[in-house]
């Protein structure tokens, strides 16, 4: 069985009742969470998006749970100020964090001005960056012409060791790329051989450390609506992130997501979403998963109240809960 990990949508929970959900997880036993980094939510429904970097100081500061997040540098994020930041989380909580590092999507990014870039441009863009931040965390002064600039840049303050920079991807072609540099692999929950071939893609690529699934899932319990209430929640506030790339790269805002998404069926959504009553079933499709090749799975709840998700989850996966 993997290892089970928690996702923290920042998209979906204000950034003090995240804290507080992942306070009670550690609790329940989890000892591991990832968490989003967007600018803006999928839907209005969702209506939140605080900001990860922040957040993520406050959580491994307050427990002792070991975090990861999906960010994109080279637009939003400068690679300097992101290599800062990972820097800076590193030195104060050794070996606790780790990044995964995507090429984003346009409703993140495009608040800068700048063009949108193709998807080749942007991974080369995340070469680069991956490059720059690489040697930053390594103490070394940086100067780069690019896609990115980087005039002069140096880390004054350091981890012993740099944080763990996995690649992030969704289709087997980028997760073959990321092979090439990455020191893990982060991807989401997807149709079982889909899943598979995007895992082995990066493996047979010669792709190392962990391989980290984000599974979404809506969970109810049966005497709380049970499956029917869970399909209900999925539609309401995950119908916006069932598109296939490059819709799901390219639409610029908020509204442009809800309105692609506005006469998709519950149904639908629900093939894409594990929606469920059953703590077992739950327990099964993520062994599935390590059968596929996750090293670690870590899930999230897409309802905004996460308490009877967060003890069933620990107790199907019997997990030991602190003391």
């Amino acid at each position: 069985m993997p290892t089970i990990g928690l996702h923290i949508s920042h998209e979906q929970l204000n950034p003090r009742l995240a804290l507080e959900v992942v306070r009670r997880a550690e609790q329940l036993g989890f000892t591991d969470a990832m968490c989003s980094d967007h600018l803006v939510p999928w839907s209005a429904r969702q209506g939140e998006s605080g900001h990860a970097w922040s957040w993520l100081g406050a959580a491994l500061a307050t427990t002792s749970m070991r975090f990861g997040v999906v960010t994109a540098p080279g637009q939003r994020y400068h690679p300097v100020v992101a290599a800062q930041a990972m820097a800076t989380l590193e030195q104060m909580h050794p070996g606790r964090f780790w990044a995964a590092l995507g090429s984003g999507e346009a409703m993140n990014e495009h608040v800068t001005g700048e063009a949108w870039p193709s998807k080749s441009e942007r991974t080369a863009r995340l070469g680069e960056s991956v490059e720059v931040m690489r040697r930053l965390l390594e103490g070394e002064e940086v100067s780069h012409a690019g896609r990115v600039t980087v005039d002069r840049a140096q880390l004054w303050s350091l981890p012993e060791t740099p944080p763990p920079l996995l690649g992030a991807a969704v289709t087997e072609a980028t997760a073959a790329w990321c092979a090439t540099w990455a020191d893990g692999f982060a991807t989401i929950s997807q149709p079982i051989e889909k899943l598979r071939g995007v895992i082995d893609a990066y493996r047979s690529g010669g792709g190392r450390g962990d391989v980290v699934v984000q599974a979404q899932l809506a969970y109810v319990r049966p005497a709380e609506g049970g499956r029917d209430e869970a399909v209900r929640i999925a539609h309401d506030q995950w119908r916006t992130n069932v598109f296939e790339p490059p819709l799901c790269w390219d639409l610029p805002t908020t509204r442009h997501y809800d309105l692609a998404a506005e006469h998709l069926s519950p149904q639908h959504v629900a093939e894409s979403v594990l929606c469920t009553d059953s703590a077992t079933q739950l327990a099964q499709e993520v062994a599935a998963y390590g059968e596929a090749g996750a090293d670690r799975v870590h899930l999230h709840h897409v309802g905004k109240e996460q308490e009877a998700f967060l003890v069933d989850a620990a107790s199907a996966f019997e997990l030991d809960a602190a003391a």
